[in-house]
């Protein structure tokens, strides 16, 4: 037995009293839901800093990229489909290597109308591309957002055993020192999401 499975066990054994999880019952059915799952989830995101696009159709995705960064030299995205990228993750030895990148795109698997947060799980080989680009761009499917982070975490992806996942709702930001709200103090400085 490991270190690990030994603590476990010494937890268990000594473990006096045991409680049932509590019935969430009631707190899911006076969760939020809305009409619009769309424009809730769009000001939502607005209101944590970030902006949503509505594409009209994916063939705009490059069109809208450009027009929202136009001076963006390096465009990082493990989508291969998208024509205005520059760059893989794949393309770069070490995380430390993507210091520089001027937007990253993403897709993102489902968003929350309630808090505007977009659940990630594929940024390619390496995740600081999340963190460490300017500027991120989220690729969502406007018919994958729900109501609130109830159904989220009942969604089958949240409950799939993986690497790596996070929700991410608006640019980085803190209001710490001084009490001033500052931008990209930890990560991207601007997410745009275009749904599709």
């Amino acid at each position: 037995m490991g270190s690990r499975e030994e603590i476990l066990e010494r937890i268990r054994r000594n473990t006096q009293e045991t409680y049932e999880y509590p019935d969430l019952g009631s707190l899911k059915q006076a969760a939020l839901s809305f009409d619009n799952k769309v424009n809730a989830f769009a000001e939502s995101l607005k209101a944590a800093g970030g902006n949503a696009i509505i594409a009209p159709d994916p063939s705009c995705i490059d069109g809208i990229i450009r027009k929202e960064y136009p001076d963006a030299k390096s465009i990082v995205s493990p989508i291969g489909i998208l024509e205005c990228k520059t760059a893989s993750p794949e393309d770069y030895a070490s995380p430390e290597d993507l210091d520089g990148t001027d937007v990253a795109v993403v897709r993102g698997d489902f968003a929350v109308a309630e808090n505007g947060a977009v659940w990630i799980t594929d940024c390619g080989c390496h995740r600081a591309l999340l963190f460490i680009a300017e500027a991120l761009v989220i690729i969502l499917g406007r018919n994958s957002i729900v109501d609130n982070m109830h159904q989220a975490y009942s969604r089958e992806e949240m409950q799939r055993c993986r690497e790596f996942g996070t929700f991410i709702s608006g640019p980085s930001k803190t209001a710490d020192i001084e009490q001033a709200l500052v931008f990209g103090a930890h990560g991207a400085r601007n997410v745009t999401v275009i749904l599709v």
